[in-house]
């Protein structure tokens, strides 16, 4: 049986990078209600333009498949982030289902760890960089 690695990578990045851009597509509406968690929280508003990066332009480069390996780890800084920044209480919690109350942020978490390890596949703009 042939194995499909590459194709796989590329559902997984569409996934990953396809539904992440549409959080950040959403921001472009405003900010403002993360800027006031980040104040909050003791960190400076102007942080909130992280957003910006870490749900559109990484998500996108790893849709696209260009440095998926380097975009994938600013990705899971950023997912990351959001755990700690608005679900912190929800960590150790299940949902009214059974799930994990942050299963979402988690699924985008793993999987952008996963290609760290994985990158991108042959399917991808890039993909003979190390960081690929």
């Amino acid at each position: 049986m042939k194995k499909n690695a590459d194709l796989g990578l590329l559902v997984l990045r569409i996934a990953i990078g396809g539904l992440m851009l549409l959080h950040g597509i959403a921001k472009l509406k405003g900010i403002s209600y993360i800027e006031g968690m980040l104040t909050e929280k003791g960190f400076p508003s102007f942080m909130a333009y992280g957003v910006y990066i870490t749900e559109i332009v990484a998500p996108f480069l790893v849709l696209i498949g260009y440095r998926t390996r380097l975009v994938s780890l600013v990705y899971a800084f950023g997912a990351i982030f959001i755990i700690f920044l608005a679900h912190s209480q929800e960590i150790f919690s299940l949902n009214d289902y059974g799930g994990w109350a942050i299963e979402l942020i988690g699924l985008y978490l793993l999987g952008s760890v996963a290609l760290f390890f994985t990158g991108g596949g042959k399917f991808g703009v890039s993909s003979s960089n190390i960081w690929d």
